[in-house]
């Protein structure tokens, strides 16, 4: 199966977001399944992406593999409407690196039931939904999981900004949190916030 690679890039009002993390991630991504193209041709997003100003709030999609970038699509983007979390339970899935196959993601999102999203528990913890990665509050502060399936770039960013902190979340964490926020490239922090009463666990 041909591997290909993925990056979602926040456009707002013509600006580009966070370039340089997707940039940082994408370089990783290739030298480590794609050596040959990092020593020859290494892709550079910002002379690829081109914003234009009536772009309010678009998704840059950018498919790279072998032979470098093969696609890069921009498309309208509205923000999903969660308001229910369901926890499921998968030891065995990968996803550190961004693949346009999501296969095993979408399997999971298949048994969320009547809720609107998931929370996948790995190894007894907490990691992300199956789009966004997550942090809870917890004694004052915004805490994500140390073991993420995906090190998001907006959680780099919210990282290096001294906004959440890493650690591990079991579900006796996450019961005692009275929140979490899901956040993503194309989520801000706190757009997304849900009380923890409405998680199914």
């Amino acid at each position: 199966m041909k591997q290909q690679f993925v990056e979602t890039i926040k456009i707002k009002d013509g600006k580009v977001v966070n370039l340089s993390c997707h940039q940082v991630r994408m370089e990783r991504t290739i030298n480590h399944f794609f050596p040959d193209l990092a020593q020859r041709a290494m892709p550079c997003l910002k002379e690829l992406i081109k914003p234009r100003k009536d772009m309010d709030f678009v998704k840059a999609r950018v498919v790279y593999g072998m032979q470098g970038v093969e696609l890069i699509e921009y498309i309208p983007y509205s923000i999903r409407n969660i308001k229910s979390l369901q926890i499921l339970y998968n030891d065995s899935i990968e996803y550190e690196y961004k693949s346009t196959d999501r296969s095993a993601l979408n399997k999971l999102v298949a048994d969320k039931g009547a809720c609107d999203e998931i929370i996948i528990v790995k190894n007894g913890y907490i990691t992300d939904t199956s789009f966004t990665n997550l942090a809870i509050f917890d004694s004052g502060e915004w805490i994500t999981p140390k073991r993420p399936l995906l090190y998001g770039t907006k959680r780099a960013s919210l990282l290096d900004k001294r906004l959440i902190k890493e650690a591990d979340i079991t579900l006796d964490v996450l019961r005692k949190a009275c929140k979490v926020r899901l956040f993503n490239a194309m989520i801000e922090f706190g757009e997304i916030e849900i009380d923890v009463k409405h998680i199914t666990m």
